[in-house]
């Protein structure tokens, strides 16, 4: 060949190094032990491959380390950044969920290491070079006893006992009853941070379009050595960290949080904290999460618009007005405290509550007041970021609440994200908040079609990661779906609706049920006459004529004491000033109670008109 001809000859464009032949049989030999190994059984098994020849065995490289275990390992560090293969334990490679699903052909292989390799651009190409140890920090999790939690150090929100801690040797929750229960189940060997975490929108190691970040500075690590003995102080073993370390998008911002090492989110935290990883900020940011909120275009609108470049976000100090079980009476709920204790109380502890009974007796009312108690706070900003309403309706569909294809506004189909999968998006951003969903009317649609698979998810056991499954419509391929512990779904159902029984068998697991009935007790009088100036006497004779009424609609064989009518329906509103009750209460009867009568009586409509005319004779 002569020298013309060889400069002619195009050259092969390089497309990655050796290594990337390897993804595919890393993947494979994985597969080969169900998912998960130790390195040195997928070095033996990926060693059985076509790619590798003799020789490749018998390379090392100029550190004097074995080439081809090397390329193996840098297989392995680019299979975690793609997100196919973890160690969550030193020493174990296992595949994730997506790894399970994945084939990497060589063209595919290529595609993989040129996508990391543009992300991560620390990461080599290079084959001579050691391959990183991404098993780095995981012996924190040898001891499956060991707990991480993440702390505040500032009382009544101003009073910094970081100093104190440090000298001291401790740590002190700074309220007398709150998080008591938190502060006994600290033992020693523990590991503990003390953090603290503000909004930021300049200066941040990422694009964000000048759009608020969630942030969370780390100032001090430590391991606790004895347990509480007052359920406030533990004694811990700190060191200082100066300077301290920043954590953005996924924080937490109450007094004192334990860290759920099962969580892939929580520990991401875990090993940036307390093993000296690197945060991923190219992880978060492909988040539905936070691709909604910092992948949009400049000219987008967010939630918060702040002006200064930081605010603190300590829940526990925020200036809200709190809202408790006190409240809700106050409101106008005529339940006994204890009542409603029992409620908010079941739950917290199923996650699902369905509160059911006849037409009028507050389920709307009380479901979002519940959903309040819970939050803590009816604060209106509070509330419209972490709690969601939607009703149930026999044309909504899995398509509209948890995802489906739908038209995105530009003519095309896009897949879009229902109420309930964006509600469990911010529920897992922010562990430490509870988020609730209520969802009027549950009966009225189908909801084992609304809810698909996450009907099964809903359930307390399942939730966490490693019962996440895929939904119908995928981002991509093997993507699962769990639901957090941190949110909450309250339904309403009306007894009196026939469907009932389609659907009672589908939730009787998965939730816990409050009935609510008829309550024109003393509590309703005497709110009634505070709230509105109502006469006793008009109220009293109210009552006894509602008890006759339901009554008779409790004994009829073609209705029942599903179909009795609720207090709602003589219930004057809080503001309303109620100047004569008995006016007030005929009108209530003719255009409200009436209707209803009638529906109820449609084959009989004389007696719909005498119990009308009983109600109006009473008062």
């Amino acid at each position: 060949m002569n020298k013309t001809s060889q400069v002619d000859k195009p050259r092969q464009k390089k497309r990655g190094p050796r290594f990337v032949r390897l993804l595919g049989p890393t993947l494979d030999a994985l597969r080969t032990f169900g998912g998960i190994a130790e390195p040195k059984q997928v070095f033996e098994e990926v060693a059985k491959s076509s790619v590798v020849s003799e020789a490749d065995l018998k390379l090392t490289n100029k550190n004097g380390l074995s080439n081809y275990e090397n390329q193996v390992g840098w297989a392995k560090f680019y299979l975690g950044k793609a997100g196919l293969v973890t160690s969550k334990k030193r020493g174990v490679w296992e595949l994730t969920n997506e790894g399970r699903e994945t084939q990497l052909d060589h063209e595919a292989a290529l595609e993989l290491f040129e996508d990391v390799h543009a992300r991560y651009k620390t990461a080599s190409d290079d084959d001579d070079e050691d391959a990183p140890s991404d098993d780095l920090g995981h012996d924190i999790f040898d001891d499956p006893k060991r707990q991480f939690w993440f702390v505040g150090a500032v009382w009544n929100g101003r009073e910094d006992q970081l100093e104190r801690f440090l000298s001291e040797g401790v740590w002190q929750n700074g309220y007398t009853d709150r998080h008591a229960g938190h502060v006994a189940r600290m033992r020693p060997g523990d590991r503990i941070a003390i953090k603290s975490t503000y909004v930021q929108k300049y200066k941040l190691p990422f694009v964000n379009h000048d759009k608020p970040v969630s942030c969370m500075r780390i100032k001090a690590l430590g391991t606790i050595t004895e347990a509480s003995t007052d359920r406030r102080t533990v004694k811990v073993d700190w060191q200082p960290l100066d300077p301290p370390l920043e954590w953005y998008f996924f924080t937490y911002r109450i007094t004192i949080v334990k860290a759920d090492a099962s969580d892939e989110f929580a520990r991401r935290l875990i090993l940036f904290t307390f093993a000296g990883h690197k945060q991923d900020y190219e992880f978060w940011l492909r988040q539905p999460y936070w691709v909604k909120r910092y992948r949009k275009s400049e000219s987008s609108q967010t939630e918060i618009d702040l002006e200064q470049e930081e605010v603190e976000l300590d829940n526990d100090t925020a200036e809200l007005i709190p809202y408790g079980i006190e409240d809700i009476v106050a409101d106008g709920c005529f339940l006994p405290e204890q009542d409603i204790d029992d409620a908010l109380s079941r739950l917290e502890l199923k996650k699902n509550l369905i509160l059911q009974g006849p037409p009028g007796t507050g389920k709307t009312w009380l479901a979002k007041r519940l959903g309040y108690a819970l939050i803590g706070t009816r604060d209106r900003a509070m509330i419209r970021k972490r709690m969601r309403s939607i009703q149930f309706h026999p044309s909504l569909s899995y398509e509209d609440f948890v995802r489906g294809w739908r038209p995105d506004g530009d003519g095309h189909l896009a897949l879009i994200d229902g109420m309930f999968l964006e509600a469990i998006e911010a529920a897992r951003a922010e562990p430490d908040l509870p988020f609730v969903v209520i969802i009027e009317e549950i009966n009225r649609g189908n909801p084992a079609q609304i809810f698909g698979e996450m009907l099964t998810l809903l359930e307390k056991d399942k939730r966490r990661e490693e019962e996440a499954i895929e939904l119908a419509y995928s981002r991509a391929k093997g993507e699962r779906i769990f639901i957090p512990q941190n949110l909450f779904v309250i339904g309403t159902m009306n007894i009196a609706d026939r469907s009932l029984a389609l659907v009672d068998l589908a939730l009787r697991r998965r939730f816990a049920f409050v009935s609510l009935d008829t309550n024109l007790n003393d509590i309703w009088r005497q709110w009634c006459c505070d709230q509105t100036g109502m006469d006793v006497e008009i109220l009293d004779r109210i009552k006894i004529a509602m008890k006759e009424l339901n009554d008779e609609i409790a004994a009829d064989k073609s209705l029942g004491a599903q179909f009795c009518i609720g207090h709602s329906y003589v219930t004057p509103g809080a503001d309303d000033e109620i100047r004569d009750g008995t006016l007030w209460f005929n009108d209530i009867v003719e255009t409200e109670i009436y209707p209803l009568l009638e529906e109820y009586w449609f084959d009989n409509l004389d007696k719909a008109a005498a119990s009308r005319d009983r109600l109006l004779q009473a008062i």
